[in-house]
């Protein structure tokens, strides 16, 4: 069992505290995509055309502490005041790769487009349209039992996303702090689990729904609260949380559990929300006498200490940005993604994703099972955290509630979700054409660009035939547009560049997003005798296609042959 200690650090020297890619070095072949040898055949890294790209694909390089050593090697030193910092524009490939080893194994995956979702900013794209169309939605109302609740301004709207690979997306008002009132429950439950076991836990509550309101009183058939997801399985969560500890230590404790689970980012307290709660918590207070009268907390309890912490937890506060961290935590098995800790055991996400699965909607858990079919926790402060797992967490954040207590405004969003894609938890077992799998967009033509490079690149004549035989398209551009041919004449293979040419077929005149053709690439490197060859099939630069010259292969073929076999 994973032990962890009060301070939030996992102590079972059996599993390592940080887990990445164990990739050694960056591969040569990616980092030849972005190298200029315009200036001398060893080249230069683009660090910027780097940075583009990481971005592109969802990573922050400059706030994401996977990249930190990184970064410090591309940032220019003494380069301004505050929070401005400037990247270098290009360092050497010895360079490059030298920083490269502090995160190889995810800038391989990154510089390849395989990170969860490879084609990120069209997924984006989508993800936008859905919070555009849901922007000026009204309906529901604020939480009005707990006042502070009552008065936010009911018109903030956010969505975050966090992949397991730590791609982010955030739009409208991410940055705003919310208490995350009942979806503490779904946390506290897997730091339970993590540190006891599931056996321990279950002593003192159910993992069956209930079928009742989220704050009645009602013990399930084995004389236990239902489940941790309504207010008495919480209750009894919280008198389990570090009960040998102070009520001080066992708040510390938990917040530190929740920011290591965020990955460091946002993770506050609102006080006048705790305040509020307290204050109005009859219900509660009811709630936990009589879990007391009826043997249900560990012994030695504290019933004061039990429901100070339950309100504390609740009154925690997360914005979109961290939430989304949080549920990605849980979507990656208990490793955050963008530190690489284990934050909870494999057993606790287990049960927390079934019982999210199952409970985490209130009353609407078995309508949101079957309409949208993701383990999902929501909050009355408007908040639900929605996991897809081993792809991504969401926080969605709408203050509005509809009659069941969920979100209006999320519920709505998380509907779309699914009916734009494929995410349902059964959607694996229909064949929907009107959906799409982002997960697996491109992934095969990826693969296949990815092998015609690196053969390409390395002279590998035997594996360009096997992609031959194989009915690869070798004119398949990767994600800046650039064919095998483009990286053959960058290499100055010239028996691959015949190859592609002559047997494979390959248009002589394919534009990378810089606009340049392989001929372009050819005259930069200064290849002359590529130059001339390449000039016998028809090739042109590309402004020339861009004017619309496609190239003057009108010369009879043996005269191109015969100046061929003059050339080589």
């Amino acid at each position: 069992m994973m032990e962890v200690d009060k301070h939030g650090d996992v102590t079972n020297s059996s599993q390592e505290k940080t887990v990445f890619d164990d990739s050694k070095e960056l591969n040569p072949i990616l980092t030849d995509l972005f190298t200029d040898r315009s200036q001398g055949p060893a080249g230069s890294v683009q660090v910027r055309e780097v940075l583009s790209h990481l971005k592109k694909n969802g990573l922050r390089p400059l706030t994401d502490p996977r990249f930190d050593e990184f970064m410090r090697q591309m940032i220019v030193e003494h380069s301004g005041h505050g929070d401005h910092v400037e990247v270098k524009k290009q360092v050497s490939v010895e360079e490059f790769q030298a920083a490269g080893r502090s995160c190889p194994g995810l800038l391989n995956r990154a510089l390849s487009c395989s990170l969860a979702i490879p084609e990120f900013k069209e997924f984006c794209t989508q993800i936008k349209s859905i919070y555009d169309e849901l922007r000026n939605v009204k309906g529901g109302k604020n939480a009005q039992y707990i006042p502070q609740l009552a008065r936010v301004n009911p018109d903030y709207w956010g969505v975050s996303v966090c992949t397991v690979d730590g791609q982010r997306f955030s739009i409208g008002d991410v940055n705003v702090p919310f208490c995350i009132q009942s979806c503490s429950k779904a946390l506290n439950y897997a730091i339970n689990v993590t540190e006891h076991g599931a056996e321990y836990v279950h002593q003192f509550l159910g993992k069956e729904p209930s079928g009742r309101g989220f704050n009645q009183i009602h013990l399930d058939k084995n004389g236990l609260p239902h489940n941790p997801m309504i207010n008495p399985g919480a209750i009894s969560c919280c008198s389990v949380l570090r009960k040998e500890d102070s009520l001080a230590e066992r708040y510390e404790y938990t917040e530190k559990m929740y920011k290591k689970m965020a990955g460091g980012e946002f993770i506050g307290f609102s006080n006048a929300t705790f305040l509020s709660e307290k204050s109005e918590a009859d219900r509660n207070f009811a709630i936990g006498y009589y879990l007391k009268e009826a043997g249900v907390f560990p012994e030695g309890s504290n019933l004061k200490e039990t429901l100070d912490l339950y309100f504390q937890l609740c009154s925690v506060e997360a914005n979109c940005d961290s939430a989304a961290v949080i549920s990605a935590t849980i979507a990656n098995g208990g490793v955050c993604p963008t530190t690489g800790e284990v934050c909870i055991s494999p057993d606790a996400v287990r049960n927390t994703l079934s019982l999210m699965n199952s409970c985490g909607m209130y009353d609407y858990s078995g309508e949101w099972a079957v309409e949208v079919g993701l383990p999902s926790k929501s909050g009355v402060a408007g908040s639900i955290f929605i996991v897809i797992p081993g792809v991504m967490g969401f926080c969605v954040w709408s203050p509005p509630l509809d009659e069941l207590g969920n979100s209006y405004k999320g519920v709505l969003f998380a509907k779309k979700l699914v009916e734009l894609f494929a995410f349902h938890s059964f959607d694996g077992v229909l064949v929907d054409q009107t959906k799409t799998d982002p997960r697996l967009h491109h992934e095969r033509g990826t693969q296949e660009i990815n092998n015609m490079i690196s053969a390409a690149l390395s002279s590998d004549l035997v594996e360009l035939h096997r992609c031959l035989e194989l009915g690869m398209d070798f004119n398949l551009p990767n994600y800046d547009s650039r064919t095998p041919l483009h990286l053959a004449v960058c290499a100055g293979n010239t028996p691959v560049v015949k190859y592609l040419i002559k047997t494979c077929g390959v248009e002589v005149n394919p534009v990378d997003r810089w606009n340049s053709t392989p001929l372009d690439d050819a005259i930069k490197l200064e290849l002359h005798d590529l130059v001339k060859y390449l000039e016998l099939q028809g090739a042109v630069r590309g402004a020339d296609v861009a004017r619309g010259f496609t190239g003057v292969s009108k010369v009879r073929y043996g005269d191109v042959l015969r100046k061929e076999q003059d050339l080589f």
